[in-house]
């Protein structure tokens, strides 16, 4: 077992393993018990009553945070035509066609969000064992297989995530950095949360949300009692 550090310890002393009553409180503690050297990420950790491995089941959506990430996109954008101008006045970091699918192909991947337009994807397709378990494939489901490539664009650059359920029924995501007021860090873990119990597909039955949990990077997690939770989000 790995040894714990001093001031792993010293945070876990401050953090009750009972769940809190509220995401406001949640981020309370989490800020406090953020003090690694460097500004760390707040995560948020959903576990869902559902079996990803139905299809029917799956859960997948998008969601632009108010405030951000805490991190600048690189957007790569595989198009053609007109589009690649209009990429490139949106703001994209970088702009191609067949000649960033070849890029990508022999290894390249210097880019944290991609977008296609539909008529490159039959180019884009085969980018799939390279880009899907990296989490970076354009979809029309996620909103970066689009024609409205300027709208795309603009949306990621302004904090816009995907979340998705994994093999595990868990979804993890980042939603702001330490450095974040509390207020902000509300903010955007109500945006966030709020769409992940909007996703909830029709073939869930039961509880949906059986735990939530926010965490700093290096820090230890704050559960939340998540029926509290979702009430506070229609507050």
């Amino acid at each position: 077992m790995a040894k714990k550090s001093k001031r792993y310890l010293a945070n876990r002393e401050k953090i009750s393993r009972e769940p809190v009553t509220s995401i406001k409180e949640a981020i309370q503690l989490v800020k406090e018990t953020a003090n690694a050297k460097f500004d760390e990420s707040i995560e948020m950790h959903v576990k869902l009553g559902v079996d990803p491995r139905h299809a029917d089941q799956q859960v997948r959506g998008t969601v632009v945070l108010p405030h951000g990430t805490g991190v600048t996109k690189r957007v790569v954008v595989i198009a053609s035509g007109e589009k690649i101008k209009e990429a490139e006045e949106a703001g994209a970091d970088f702009v191609g066609g067949e000649d960033i699918v070849q890029k990508i192909e022999s290894g390249w991947l210097d880019f944290d969000a991609a977008i296609a337009t539909p008529d490159m994807m039959k180019s884009v397709g085969k980018l799939g064992r390279i880009l899907g378990p990296r989490g970076l494939m354009p979809s029309a489901k996620g909103g970066t297989v689009t024609f409205d490539i300027a709208d795309a664009v603009k949306e990621i650059k302004a904090g816009k995530v995907e979340f998705r359920v994994d093999k595990f029924g868990i979804i993890h995501k980042a939603f702001g950095k330490a450095s974040f007021t509390e207020e902000q860090l509300v903010e955007n873990a109500k945006a966030l949360f709020g769409a992940i119990v909007k996703a909830k597909p029709a073939a869930s039955k039961g509880q949906y949300v059986r735990s939530l949990a926010l965490a700093p990077t290096m820090g230890v997690s704050v559960r939340v009692d998540p029926v509290s939770a979702q009430k506070e989000l229609v507050e």
